[in-house]
């Protein structure tokens, strides 16, 4: 498999679970799907292959005190490259997951943050957390203390 098949893949890994997240959040199976980690594993899998391939004596030594430039020739690779977006994937569905599980557990809105997540991970980070604060200051039954702390537990309420 190809650097460029093994990048498409990882693409197109993903997008069934942001559907799941993004157009089915109450589903039983989107529920059970997304509390477990089985999503990330193939993900991880492919970013560890990835890395180790990328990684090569000389990068590993400007890597080690990096500085703007070494990071620059670093990511003009194309292994290392795919290595940073599947990094990006795997960040961003991680990250998505959470505010999924915030949204199952306050019943905060999550759709618009979930989209931002998808396609600017940090963007959907905000949206979700100015969301959460909108919420709470004008909604008097909103629940102040109940974080997600686990899928297990939001799925168990």
């Amino acid at each position: 498999m190809t650097i460029s098949q093994l990048f498409d893949i990882a693409n197109l890994f993903v997008l069934p679970f942001w559907a799941l997240i993004i157009l089915l959040p109450n589903w039983k199976v989107t529920r059970r799907i997304m509390e477990s980690y089985i999503p990330f594993l193939p993900l991880a899998g492919a970013y560890l292959y990835l890395f180790i391939t990328s990684i090569t004596p000389e990068n590993a030594q400007a890597l080690s005190n990096p500085q703007l430039v070494d990071i620059a020739r670093f990511f003009a690779d194309e292994t290392a490259a795919a290595t940073g977006w599947i990094h990006f994937l795997v960040m961003d569905l991680f990250v998505g997951r959470f505010i999924y599980w915030e949204g199952q557990k306050t019943g905060v809105w999550t759709i618009h943050s979930l989209i931002l997540c998808l396609f600017a991970g940090p963007m959907g980070v905000l949206s979700h957390i100015l969301t959460y604060w909108i919420t709470k200051a004008i909604s008097p039954n909103f629940p102040a203390s109940e974080a997600a702390t686990s899928p297990e537990q939001a799925v168990s309420r």
